[in-house]
């Protein structure tokens, strides 16, 4: 006779009805045993990461009004760069077809020798007091003009070197520029020395009266 080992039946579970699991849990929390804390890093761990968050969000605000900051200087100087060039070139200019001043200095020349021969003076005298020394006299403003065109220009092309440097290069048409009015100004203090000193065109000579 075979004997059977009695099984226990199991109660259907029901729908909405707690699993095993769950009839623990609830069981253990109808004895009053405690659970285990839950830990609040929210609360209790430090925001490690808000200073250098804020450190970079402050150098980002910083970076770009350097950048502007930097990028008005250079432009403003290229602009100041561009003018000295600018005047360079109107100078040499002046110093070749001459100014409002050198006419001015020569009339004032011309009077001068006037005055000064009326009472009478040889012919060659009144050449120099009254044509010479106004030749020279416009010679003598150009070639200041020239010179100070000299200077300008210089500046304008050696500027670059000098000062804090920039991450942009001077610009080509301001060195052309400068260059141009180099040119025109050197070739103005010559033509300004040659006059003053009458190795192009010489003073005119009286001639000689028949004894």
């Amino acid at each position: 006779m075979n004997s059977t080992t009695p099984t226990t039946p199991t109660a259907p579970v029901a729908e909405g009805d707690t699993t095993p699991d769950t009839a623990a849990e609830k069981t253990v929390a109808d004895a009053g045993v405690p659970e285990a804390p839950a830990t609040r890093l929210d609360k209790t761990a430090p925001e490690s990461g808000a200073g250098p968050d804020q450190d970079l969000d402050e150098d980002q605000d910083l970076g770009p009004d350097q950048d502007l900051d930097e990028s008005d200087e250079e432009r403003s100087s290229a602009l100041a760069t561009g003018a000295a060039a600018v005047v360079t070139a109107g100078l040499g200019i002046v110093s070749l077809t001459g100014a409002w001043s050198g006419r001015v200095a020569a009339e004032r020349e011309t009077l001068t020798g006037q005055m000064k021969t009326s009472s009478g003076g040889s012919a060659a005298q009144q050449i120099s007091e009254i044509y010479g020394d106004a030749w020279h006299a416009t010679a003598l403003v150009n070639g200041l003009f020239g010179l100070l065109a000299l200077l300008v220009g210089v500046y304008v092309l050696v500027r670059p070197a000098f000062g804090t440097p920039s991450a942009h290069p001077q610009p080509g048409w301001i060195r052309a520029v400068a260059k141009g009015g180099l040119a025109l100004a050197g070739l103005g203090v010559l033509l300004a020395v040659c006059m003053y000193f009458d190795l192009i065109v010489p003073l005119p000579t009286a001639p000689a009266t028949a004894g």
